[in-house]
């Protein structure tokens, strides 16, 4: 495979990141969901409607990795208002990092997660945090391995079940 470049999304994006995203979402969390609330989950927050003013907020953005101008996985950060939890940090959140089952175990996150570090300090920005639920085995063990702590917990809802996610933090001061 060829390099990986990592790319911001824009507007004219709006299709891929829409598909990206169900893709990615379905993979990771099917096995351990049921279909209904899959559905639910993906039709209120994953359409092109939501995801356009997501796309549009200043204080947000997507990016994607890239090789071989294929897509392998994406980002999105928040910070400001944008966050999705009023926390007392001066922070910039991962609100979603997915990579395609595929390109898994290539790096592909590691070099998503370096891009929202570089994101936080080029904000000059104290700490990264993220939610990712308890039962996300895999995600977790990447977040460990990459210095980030648990601090909090959070509800997500994903359709009409009420689940917990781990908020964890990465210092960067």
């Amino acid at each position: 495979m060829k390099a990986i470049e990592i790319k911001q999304a824009t507007k004219a994006d709006l299709s891929l990141i829409e598909k990206i995203s169900i893709q990615t979402f379905t993979e990771t969390f099917a096995p351990l969901n049921s279909a209904e609330n899959l559905a639910d989950y993906i039709s209120v927050n994953l359409n092109q409607k939501t995801l356009k003013n997501e796309l549009e907020n200043p204080q947000s953005a997507f990016y994607f990795a890239k090789a071989n101008n294929q897509i392998l996985g994406y980002l999105k950060l928040n910070w400001g208002a944008a966050q999705t939890e009023s926390l007392k940090l001066k922070g910039l959140e991962i609100q979603r990092i997915y990579v395609i089952q595929e390109f898994q175990g290539m790096l592909v996150g590691q070099q998503l997660l370096m891009q929202a570090i570089a994101v936080a300090k080029h904000k000059k920005l104290d700490s990264i945090w993220l939610g990712v639920w308890e039962n996300n085995q895999k995600a977790l063990q990447f977040y460990k391995k990459n210095s980030f702590v648990a601090f909090d917990k959070h509800v997500f809802k994903l359709g009409n079940e009420v689940q917990t996610d781990l908020l964890l933090r990465y210092q960067l001061t």
